[in-house]
Formats: structure tokens, sequence, C-alpha cells
């Protein structure tokens, strides 16, 4: 199994390591640490080695922070963890806080006190965050201060698991579409058309993408840690750990890119004196402007010159992408099968079904990783968003309830997210109608046209709008940007509420996931991915469209449907939706499950 049940962390974290923490606090003179989640690379999904926030207090979600003072401490979360953070911070360590309204800059105007020094590793935060807490530090009568070395580290000491090392190998020309050499000097035209002679690139997929290269340091994602230098002629400095180059690596990589030790960073940036050099302030931490602005390059702040190239997959990766998502649809269509036959007999715990649909992908012969921790919540556990099944938390399928099941996949050929909530027995009505309103909002968005320019804030009331009218909402996002065999989720595209100035363009992919949370009770999500296309022409149309092809092939639970809800159109595109399932999932099963999938995607 690729997928673990134990629990890494419990609530006593808090207790038993705040005690060090603070020891070597005033080790170092300091009142108070920032802890953010993000480490060196600013990852979501982080290595053992880099989850302070973790080894901190005992929550693991993928965004947070907490404020450590010598006689308090707060943790912050965004409401996808609200739930989650109080199974895990022992609240009487942490007071629980909200990430997004007010967040770490209230908290300091309140919290701090005048005269204070407040630590800060300048390696893990971004120069525009660090400048708002300086700020909100300021109004206290406080002050930022940053460590030569973490508080946190030093306590966590010889406790602390090792860096990644995995291989770094190539990746095919097959699957990526372009080659680097031909990626280097595109991106490099565009710094000079920025008057930029150089770029510092520390994102992970930034350089995965560009070198054509993956790895493994990151959980669930085929990622290298490491730092790049690209030079506007397309030349580069790649700088990875000699213990991740493979042989075939520097041979793969060329004569235009020179391979370098992590150590040799701290000079290379030094030797960038005089010239101007993008960074991203959203990518990289303080560290990179501080070390630049010492060294008296000229900084120029702006978005990484990989990431929107990266976003717009070309047509080998979206062929690519179909490709994997046909594989893994008859994976999980097989595991649907089984969980509506077979697990009838004794309904399966979560654990057992994330064991199930593991098992499916495996026999697939593709399967490189999972694309992050499947998520199967049973009944209640469902309505905790990026719930992860422990031999804890395990719950038993009951019947007359929901399971919430979301999922992915990496394969060589594309990655894969998906969620499907199905009917353990019979529904409620309640259920029922709150199921269909999710399902409109992503059919909604799903056949959405817009003109070029357009932005996923734009268009995300077009899944809240059905849930709105009944006075519902969810606290996510609605979609996300998704990788070509990199991170499951991928920038700079988006689907939420938040503001973007970001616009939709042909090749993004991002998800479709509206969803409903009855807490204690039941969780619904409906996710499918989708990439964007230049849509068909409209007869007396006056401007061309975009719109979405749907990538994702897996039915849904029609036993969930209240039909009535539906309008026309939205049941004509349903039932087109489960053609297509059939037409491409049904000839690769077998007899059993292909007749169950024919009954499955019939006409509503």
């Amino acid at each position: 199994m690729r997928q673990t049940f134990d629990e890494t962390t419990d609530p006593s974290f808090g207790p038993r390591h705040l005690p060090l923490i603070r020891k070597a606090m005033a080790e170092q003179g300091l009142d108070g640490l920032l802890v953010p989640h993000e480490d060196e690379h600013q990852n979501e999904y982080l290595p053992a080695a880099n989850d302070r926030l973790g080894w901190a207090s005992g929550f693991t979600g993928s965004a947070g922070a907490a404020v450590i003072f010598q006689d308090k401490a707060a943790i912050f979360v965004d409401g996808r963890y609200t739930l989650q953070v109080r199974d895990q911070v022992d609240q009487a360590t942490f007071e629980i806080r909200d990430l997004v309204e007010g967040g770490v800059s209230a908290y300091l105007e309140q919290a701090a006190r005048p005269g204070q020094a407040i630590g800060y590793d300048p390696r893990l935060h971004s120069p525009d965050a660090l400048q708002r807490l300086k700020a909100a530090a300021g109004k206290a009568g406080a002050e930022l201060k940053p460590v030569p070395v973490n508080p946190l580290d030093a306590a966590w000491g010889e406790a602390r698991p090792a860096q990644p090392a995995a291989p770094v190998v190539p990746h095919p020309l097959d699957y990526a579409g372009e080659d680097s050499a031909a990626k280097r000097r595109r991106v490099g035209e565009a710094l000079a058309a920025q008057g930029a002679q150089a770029a510092v690139l520390t994102a992970p997929a930034s350089i995965a993408w560009l070198f054509n290269i993956r790895g493994g340091d990151v959980i669930r994602s085929p990622l290298p840690l490491g730092q790049a230098i690209l030079a506007a002629d397309g030349k580069a400095r790649l700088f990875l750990d000699p213990r991740k180059v493979t042989p075939e690596l520097p041979a793969w990589l060329g004569n235009e890119v020179r391979l370098e030790r992590p150590d040799d960073l701290p000079q290379a940036l030094a030797e960038l004196k005089g010239q101007t050099v993008l960074v991203d302030p959203a990518q990289s931490s303080a560290w990179y402007f501080d070390t630049l602005a010492a060294a008296g390059a000229e900084v120029l702040r702006a978005e990484d010159p990989c990431a929107l190239p990266r976003a717009c997959k070309n047509s080998v990766e979206i062929e690519g992408t179909r490709r994997a998502h046909v594989r893994d649809g008859a994976a999980l269509t097989r595991f649907l099968h089984w969980l509506a036959t077979e697990a009838q007999a004794e309904l399966p715990d979560e654990i057992a079904a994330v064991r199930k649909l593991e098992a499916f992908r495996e026999a697939t012969g593709a399967l490189k990783d999972l694309s992050f921790d499947t998520i199967a919540g049973a009944a209640g556990n469902g309505a905790i968003v990026h719930y992860r099944p422990t031999e804890r938390l395990n719950r038993k399928a009951e019947a007359g309830s929901l399971m919430l099941i979301d999922s992915g996949a990496q394969y060589l050929d594309g990655t894969t997210d998906v969620t499907r909530t199905v009917a353990v027995g019979e529904p409620t009505p309640e259920m029922k109608q709150r199921f269909t309103l999710v399902l409109k909002g992503h059919l909604a968005l799903a056949r959405a046209r817009f003109p070029a320019g357009t932005t996923g804030s734009a268009l995300d009331a077009l899944a809240r709008q059905a849930l709105w009218t009944h006075g519902l909402d969810y606290d996510h996002g609605t979609g996300h940007g998704v990788g070509a065999y990199l991170g499951v989720h991928e920038g700079p595209q988006r689907i939420s509420k938040s503001p973007s100035a970001v616009a939709l363009k042909p090749g993004m992919i991002l998800s479709n996931e509206p969803g409903y949370y009855k807490e204690g009770a039941y969780g619904i999500r409906i996710e499918n991915l989708q990439v964007v296309t230049e849509a068909a022409p409209i007869p007396g149309g006056e401007r061309p469209m975009l719109g979405f092809e749907t990538l994702t092939l897996a039915p849904i639970d029609r036993r969930c449907i209240a039909r009535d809800l539906l309008t026309e159109e939205e049941r004509a595109q349903l039932d087109a939706y489960h053609a297509r399932v059939r037409e491409a999932i049904g000839p690769q099963l077998e007899p059993e499950a292909r007749s169950w999938l024919e009954e499955a995607t019939a006409p509503i």
C-alpha cells in the first residue's frame, strides 16, 4: 500500500514541543516566533523534514500558520480545516483562529506588546507577506527579527527527519511535448522582454517543468527540491543535492545547464551583482531578495516566468492527460461497481475502501503514485473537507448515509483528481436535494462559455448560485489548477471567490468541485477536471469564446439526484456526459462491471 493510516502527529505535540521551542527562543532573546506552514520552497505539501507547523502543533493540513509567544500561542487555519484542527491540536495550548478573516497580522496587532522581539526565518516567508507582518507588529510596538538559526529547528534537533534525496530522472519528450532547450529559450526571451538578465527559480514544479525532469522529494508529487538560475540567453545553473543526480541526468540536461550543489547557491547569487534579476515574491522567500540586494543586484519582482507557460499545457500534455483519465476512470469505475455490489454484503469501512481503490489503480500497471492521500469520508467524516482516514478515525459506511471519495493518481502521462459522493442505501430527501444543488453548480460551470481575459473569480458564482438560492455555500475554492505529471495543485489559475488577475487560457487544466458539508452528518462534493478550450462558434455570435472540455470520466451517482430539481438542459447535459463515460470506459471493463455501468449511466 502506498497510503498508510497511521497518524504522524497527535494533540500532545503542542504541550510537549512548545517548551522546547520557547527555550530555544529565549536563547536567542526572542519573545515570539512566527511559524508558517510553508517551507524553503513555499511548498503546499511538505517533506516530513520540513513540516515545522505539524511538529510544533500536531496540525497536518496543507495551509496554516502559528505564532508562539513565551506565554501564549495561536494557530491559524482556513475554512477547509476548521474541524480537523480541533481534532489534532491541543486547544489549551493553542488558540484556534481564522487564517483568512483577520489572520496572523490582526493577531500580532492585538497580542504583541511594545518592545517585544518576534523572530522569523527569512527562508520561510515570502517578502510581501513579511512586509504585512512587520507592519502589524510595528503597530503594536513590537519588532520582527530575522534569525540565523530557526529556534524550532534547534528544538527539533536530532529527532528531525532527514531531508529527502529522491533520484532526479529525465521526463521523456513523449510526455513533455517540448524539449528543455526550447522551453529555456522561450522563457529567456520573455525575461529579456521584461528587462531582466536572469531569473531565480525556486518552485519545484517550475524546475521540473523547465528542465523536463521529475523527482520524488515532495509527498505524492514527482517534484525535485532545488533551485535554478536561468539566464536570458537560455543557459542555466541547476542546484541539486548530489545524492539526487542519476547517471543519465547530466547528458539529459545538456551542455547549457550547469549542475551545482545547493551550497554553491549563495555565491552564485552574489555573482549576479549589477544585473536585473527576476524573482517571484509569491514563490521565493525573503532570503533570496535580501541576498540579491546585498550582492548589488537589481531585483525585479514579477511572476515566476515558468508559471504561465507551465499552466498552458501543450497538445502532447493534453492528449496524455486524456489517456490518463480514461485509464483512471476505468479503475475508479471498477471501484464504484465493487462498492455498489460486492461491498453491500458487508459494508466496508473507510480504510477498506481506500485500499480497494488503490488496488484497482495499481492494477493498471501504470500507477507511479497517488496524487494525494485518498479522502474516504463515511457519514459525518465526509463533512471534514480534507479528511484522511486513520486507524483512530476510521468509520464504517452506514446504511442511509453518504460516502465521499476524493482521490487521484500520478501517471507518466498525466495527473488525476476526482471526487464522487455515493449513496449507501437510500439517501434522505435532504441529502438528495443538497446533492442536486451541488450537481447543478457543477454542470453550470462545466458548460460555461466566456470571452478571452475572463478570470476564474468571474466564473466562481456559477458553481455556487444554486446553493446560494437556498441559503447554502461551501468554504473552499471551486477549482484549482492541476499539472501534467506534476503537482495536483498548480497555479496561477484558479476558480474561487478570491480575486484573481490571471485570465483562463486554452490548455489550462482546472478542477470543478463545488460541495456542501453538514457537520457531523455528511459531506457532498462532485469533482471533475476540465481543460480550457476554444469553444465552438455560436451562430450570430460576435466574439470568440472559450469553454471547458471535461477530462474526468466516471459515473455520478443517479440515486442521489432529485430529478425534478434539474432543468431539461441540465438533464440533457448529464445524460451526454454519462454517454461519454459509457463509450470511453465501458469497453475496458469486465462484463459484470460493464453491465453495471450501463445501468449507472442510463439517461435520467
